[in-house]
């Protein structure tokens, strides 16, 4: 395990953002990694996974720790599940088309979404109906302080729209090491509730979806309208898609009748992020090599040579535009650096 020195982040975030850590080291094992942890206790350290939700906008001064912690294995099944454990470094797509492939669900839905394992249950991803916590079962994790492991259940990760405890009361304190997930083996529970889903299987004629077919669809609708990241450089979604209470909504759905929104609760709606900026006429913006993504308005994009800052200004006039237009405050589901 070599540290090394004045390292370059641009490939290890999805914006292709240049920026240095002051030390690094990949660690590719949980002994590895307590090592680490316990021979540089006094050091500020940050830990780095696929890279894929964060906007770098300084230098990390610090140890940066990379997880790659490869591997994945069955814990137990029975005629109906199986409890599959997946480490924190293996790649999140190719994780869940492994899953298909062994014709396990539950987690088809989520194809394409970029990142690790290990990061998933921070941000309770989700797409197309479907989170992380539908099929979350544990996560061992690592406290950084004394380097004891400790198993948080579904219940101890308090999960939210892309909230969990990560995020809030031990935000900072655990590094998550694996992950294990319950998947249905039959009876699966396909779900084409998304109209772009269904749209998508009536597009290639299939009126029976399997796990394979819906992973296709999803794959197919965020690769038209998301760009890869490889080629363009983003994080997938910037913001979250605001909650407001429907006594709030109401005034404001007077004011702009088309808004679009879904009822997530007798009190609440949710409101399409995307839908707020594109209205706002900022779809497909470009402020030098920074900008709004043509094909998905949720998405900012590096054309090249963005900073980190130039991006996260670029975030801000987003905000400022959608608050000043429809008073409704959008967050950033990036984690800004």
């Amino acid at each position: 395990m070599e540290i090394l020195n004045n390292f370059s982040l641009k490939n290890y975030n999805t914006f292709g953002i240049e920026a240095k850590a002051d030390q690094f080291v990949a660690v590719h094992t949980v002994p590895e990694l307590k090592s680490i942890l316990e021979q540089n206790k006094d050091q500020k350290k940050f830990v780095l996974g696929g890279g894929s939700n964060m906007l770098l906008t300084k230098n990390i001064e610090a140890l940066v720790i990379h997880i790659d912690l490869k591997g994945k294995k069955i814990l137990k099944e029975d005629p109906d599940y199986v409890w599959v454990e997946s480490q924190a470094g293996e790649n999140w797509h190719q994780f869940v088309l492994w899953a298909i492939d062994q014709n396990f669900g539950g987690l088809e839905n989520m194809s394409l979404i970029p990142g690790n394992v290990g990061t998933t249950p921070v941000q309770n991803i989700g797409a197309y109906g479907t989170e992380i916590k539908d099929t979350f079962v544990s996560c061992e994790a690592i406290n950084i302080e004394n380097q004891e492991m400790r198993t948080f259940t579904k219940d101890e990760c308090h999960f939210g729209y892309r909230e969990s405890v990560f995020k809030n009361e031990v935000k900072d304190q655990y590094i998550i090491t694996a992950v294990v997930f319950k998947l249905t083996k039959q009876n699966h529970k396909i779900n084409t509730s998304y109209g772009d889903i269904t749209a998508e299987l009536a597009k290639n004629d299939v009126t029976t979806p399997t796990l394979k077919d819906v992973s296709n669809a999803v794959i197919a609708i965020r690769k038209s309208k998301l760009p890869d990241p490889a080629e363009l450089g983003n994080s997938g979604s910037f913001f979250k898609n605001p909650i407001l209470l429907k006594t709030d909504f109401e005034k404001i759905h007077q004011k702009f009748p088309e808004m679009r929104f879904f009822d997530i609760s007798e009190t609440e709606v949710k409101v399409p992020a995307g839908w707020l900026i594109e209205q706002a006429g900022l779809k497909g913006k470009r402020f030098g090599d920074a900008g709004i993504h043509k094909n998905q308005a949720l998405v900012l994009v590096n054309y090249g040579g963005a900073t980190g800052q130039e991006i996260l200004n670029v975030s801000k006039t987003v905000q400022d535009t959608v608050f000043n237009m429809f008073g409704i405050h959008i967050e950033a589901e990036v984690n800004i650096i």
